[in-house]
């Protein structure tokens, strides 16, 4: 029986319908300051599955650990797809809910039937050379992510080579778009306007539908333009592994990369940051031992950037938590409550030397998040040459006052102020080696940045700082 205490009493709410009941908002003010909170309220008062509010839509929200792992490793059961979900396809999710068109963009992370598994195989295929840490194109992308990282941390430096700045708007922000762009294969600085609109997209505001059809426009362009010249890139390595795709299949797929990317690895890096800064000893040494990957690894368990994952359906009536979920209804698994969850949470040990691998941060089950080496690649270098750089790196704020943005996927920081004291870089410590470089993975030139919706923001925000 599934009870329900409120200050009346108890209610029974055993095979109550999602519909029918009144859920509270997820995403209020609670949410976007001490999320964990209101996870925990959510548990004690529904258990490990609990039906939220979604900016005016009913859902599911899964918190369990082991009820997440359910529904992520069973795809037969618990599919993706839009057309699966019953409120949906009988009109009710209203025409202007601000995650419509994110979610309707009908890519590899979102989509469901029999087209997903050929697509993900071209996926896998189209991002080996990158991910792969033996070929060339991998080891390409790390020397470019390197040479865009001095860049950034150089520009910064024009205000001084000690001050204020904005690490996430002025770095973690702009480095995977950057990182993006070369793998996109954008023609000059074409993409810095598309990556911007990605943020648009991603935040889910008001702005967000016209921003999304801007870029699908502008992703559509490059689609066409790799299918009638394919080049030395993702879209063209995805064309050569599904040769099927049309100009707008493989604009939505690009799509799905410039998020995965851009924001995923963003959040990743500031939150990074913020914890060698101002967290256990234990983070700063595994840092300081050269051990990027393993302070990212416990920064994921902490903070993911992917809060929640896009939703899945049940295939037919299923028991999950103390609920019984209707086929059609919407499941939300939350990555950042089944790391809360005390059943998880009481088998990290945070003194080890390696922590765990068994989060659920990029997924689990057979979609896992195909990026997952990639993002973590570029985020590792973004974080090694940051600290690198600076002799010093210290919060403006105490870290309990940062601003944190709202959104119902990503959890990341509005603003990372910092202040800073800039090493000089010596010559031989130079990431970017142009006699090594190809065409594609050279630095921008400085007269196409100049004209760059991109750099003339980063430039005003170091300009406005002095």
């Amino acid at each position: 029986m599934n009870t329900q205490w409120g200050d009346g009493g108890s209610v029974d709410l055993d095979g109550t319908r999602l519909e029918e009941l009144t859920p509270e908002p997820l995403l209020t003010r609670d949410y976007e300051t001490r999320p964990s909170l209101v996870y925990e309220r959510l548990r004690q008062q529904h258990g490990p599955v609990a039906p939220v509010d979604l900016l005016g839509v009913p859902a599911w929200l899964v918190l369990g650990y082991q009820e997440s792992l359910q529904v992520l490793q069973d795809d037969a059961g618990w599919p993706k797809g839009l057309e699966k979900w019953r409120a949906r396809s009988e009109g009710r999710v209203p025409a202007d809910w601000p995650l419509g068109p994110s979610l309707e963009v009908n890519h590899v992370l979102i989509q469901g039937g029999p087209g997903y598994r050929p697509l993900r195989a071209a996926w896998d295929v189209a991002l080996k050379p990158f991910q792969d840490p033996g070929h060339p194109q991998a080891r390409r992308l790390k020397r470019a992510v390197a040479a865009y990282a001095d860049e950034l941390i150089t520009l910064m430096g024009q205000g001084g080579g000690t001050g204020l700045a904005d690490l996430s708007a002025q770095f973690s922000r702009p480095l995977p778009l950057m990182v993006a762009s070369s793998l996109l294969g954008f023609p000059g600085s074409q993409g810095d306007d598309a990556l911007m609109d990605m943020w648009r997209v991603l935040d889910a505001g008001p702005d967000a539908e016209p921003a999304l059809e801007r870029l699908l426009a502008t992703l559509a362009e490059l689609a066409a333009a790799k299918l009638e010249t394919p080049g030395d890139d993702f879209p063209s390595y995805l064309i050569a592994a599904h040769p099927g795709l049309s100009v707008d299949e493989l604009a939505r797929e690009l799509f799905m990369l410039l998020g995965m990317t851009s924001d995923h690895v963003g959040i990743l890096v500031a939150n990074t940051v913020v914890e060698v800064i101002s967290g256990e000893s234990t983070v700063r040494a595994s840092l300081s031992a050269g051990m990027v990957r393993e302070t990212m690894n416990r920064v994921v368990m902490r903070k993911p950037p992917l809060v929640n994952f896009v939703p899945r359906f049940a295939a037919r009536d299923t028991r999950l938590g103390n609920y019984t979920i209707r086929a059609g209804d919407p499941v939300w698994v939350s990555a950042a409550a089944a790391h809360d969850d005390p059943l998880f949470a009481k088998n990290v040990c945070p003194s080890t030397t390696v922590s765990t691998r068994a989060h659920l941060s990029w997924g689990a089950g057979p979609r896992q998040c195909p990026a997952r080496e990639l993002a973590s690649t570029v985020a590792a270098v973004g974080v090694g040459r940051l600290f690198e750089r600076f002799v010093n790196l210290d919060l403006a704020l105490p870290v309990d006052q940062l601003p944190w943005r709202s959104s119902p996927f990503m959890r990341g920081l509005r603003s990372l102020p910092v202040r800073y004291d800039l090493a000089a870089l010596p010559e031989q410590r130079l990431a970017y080696d142009p006699a090594t470089q190809s065409a594609r993975t050279e630095l921008p030139d400085p007269s196409a940045r100049q004209r760059s919706s991109l750099w003339r923001y980063l430039t005003e925000l170091i300009r406005t700082a002095r």
